[in-house]
């Protein structure tokens, strides 16, 4: 059996204050890194042993996966990072309180925003001082391929051909892999690997610092896929993200 493991990042300091983040480079709060703590004992504790990681070029993502392999001795593994995993990026939403902007523009609108598939907020302006072209991590990834606002549809355009082409093979001569990321970009992945329907994603919230486990057969077929961790407290956290605009 094969095995991939997903994690979105811990609790980070918007998460903390309900701002929309997208690409904004902001850090896990101390709650945060006891999330990222706790899923790297979790998964030590139940016998999972990756030969490869993956994740973002955006902190909150990064931490996370380094406080997990600490927790777990695999420091060492190899560990590939890609902007393709980075968030959705919600343009001129960014930096925003999601309860206010409800307020404002009202709860439908908002989970619009948040969770439908092709529907993007407005975007940066080319000179806003948050565009992703004036980060110099960013500096090798042509301008036309860098968002200034995405929907779901678009995050997932840019992510599943990393998905493909990166990830998803690796399993042929690995046993497990580890992908942290956040919420939308795992969103789009869990998306692809399952064939949910496009209007039904907007159901799929995926809490902070919980294992998602994905087994697939030696033909790499999917066979399995569940949350690691007391269901009671899962569906707790799910709820906290499904809420955020309430």
């Amino acid at each position: 059996m094969k095995t991939i493991v997903l994690l979105r990042h811990g609790e980070s300091q918007w998460n903390l204050e309900n701002k929309f983040t997208g690409w904004t480079d902001v850090d896990l709060t101390s709650h945060g890194m006891e999330e990222a703590i706790s899923a790297g004992v979790l998964l030590r504790e139940k016998g999972f042993y990756f030969e490869k990681a993956y994740t973002s070029f955006l902190k909150r993502a990064v931490k996370t996966m380094n406080y997990v392999l600490d927790e777990m001795n695999l420091d060492w593994i190899p560990i590939k990072k890609s902007w393709r995993l980075n968030e959705k990026h919600y343009g001129n939403l960014q930096g925003l309180n999601k309860k206010e902007t409800a307020e404002k523009y009202g709860e439908e609108q908002v989970l619009i925003w948040r969770r439908s598939y092709d529907i993007a907020p407005a975007p940066l302006s080319k000179d806003d001082s948050r565009n992703p072209r004036f980060d110099k991590r960013y500096k090798d990834v042509p301008d036309k391929e860098l968002p200034v606002t995405e929907s779901l549809k678009d995050a997932i355009i840019r992510t599943i051909p990393y998905w493909e082409c990166e990830i998803y093979p690796a399993l042929k001569t690995h046993e497990q892999l580890l992908v942290v990321a956040h919420g939308n970009s795992l969103r789009g992945i869990v998306k692809h690997i399952k064939n949910i329907p496009d209007s039904d994603i907007v159901k799929l919230n995926i809490p902070t610092g919980v294992p998602y486990i994905f087994e697939f057969d030696d033909s790499l077929e999917l066979i399995n896929d569940y949350f690691l961790g007391n269901p009671d407290e899962i569906e707790k956290k799910m709820n906290i993200v499904a809420n955020q605009a309430k």
